[in-house]
């Protein structure tokens, strides 16, 4: 059953990419789809390093009407690195104020033997998330996300029998303001572990920031006609005592 899930959602993801070519309108409409290639440095995600490896990240996403459906992914390059392929649906409305958002994160290495269709939830490599963000406004450029994992591989609650139970629901929000030529953030971890129950947690064992810093983008221009960005960000954990500068090119 789990291998027909999935055909039928690429199945809607196919249907919704095909009715581009099935307009024949004679004047110019905007492409509904687009595509990302990123080349960076670190792949760092919320105060994390994943991979101590240069990263290339690749996104594919068809939108229409606040409606977005997508897939997104970041490989290492370094030999047995660091995988991740991702699927998620998310809807922007209210004036593209506020922005829901299910992603299914699927974490894999080239170490560990796993099985895609592999559900079940002490043994699957997907984290499913629901996202609430406050995008901001033109004349309030801050914005608040609030995620939640509500199954998959999450970090587990132990029971008072040592036995393991139940996902802790790991929770995290991160703020962002955005200046004219730079963005600061500052990510937290909201759920709290029980240490003595030898727990730990899904994105740092206390209830804390774990990811602040800033990041800048500039257009370096290649042609005339095309601008290369290039993103520098320096990102700290202070949990985790961590700190990383990152760069990467977007194509």
């Amino acid at each position: 059953m789990k291998e027909y899930r999935f055909i039928v959602l690429w199945a809607i993801i196919f249907s919704l990419s095909s009715s581009l070519y099935a307009q024949k309108d004679s004047t110019e409409v905007e492409n509904p789809i687009s595509i990302s290639c990123d080349l960076m440095s670190r792949y760092v995600w919320r105060g994390t390093d994943f991979g101590a490896s240069p990263s290339i990240q690749l996104g594919v996403e068809y939108s229409k009407s606040g409606f977005a459906i997508g897939a997104w992914g970041a490989y290492a390059i370094n030999f047995q690195g660091y995988q991740e392929s991702d699927l998620y649906i998310k809807y922007t409305f209210h004036k593209e104020i506020f922005t829901v958002m299910v992603t299914d994160y699927y974490f894999q290495s080239d170490l560990v033997s796993q099985n895609y269709f592999d559900y079940k939830k002490l043994t699957t490599g997907h984290v499913f998330e629901a996202a609430l963000t406050f995008n901001g406004t033109e004349k309030l450029p801050l914005s608040l996300m609030i995620a939640t994992n509500v199954y998959g591989a999450d970090s587990k609650k132990i029971n008072d029998d040592g036995t393991v139970g139940e996902n802790q629901y790991s929770t995290y929000a991160e703020l962002t303001y955005s200046f004219k030529h730079f963005d600061i953030f500052m990510g937290t971890n909201l759920t709290q572990v029980d240490r003595d129950k030898g727990e730990s947690g899904y994105y740092g064992n206390y209830m804390g920031v774990v990811n602040l810093g800033i990041t800048i983008t500039k257009e370096i221009k290649i042609t005339s006609y095309y601008n290369l960005p290039l993103t520098v960000s320096l990102i700290t954990n202070p949990q985790a005592e961590k700190v990383y500068l990152v760069a990467g090119f977007s194509f």
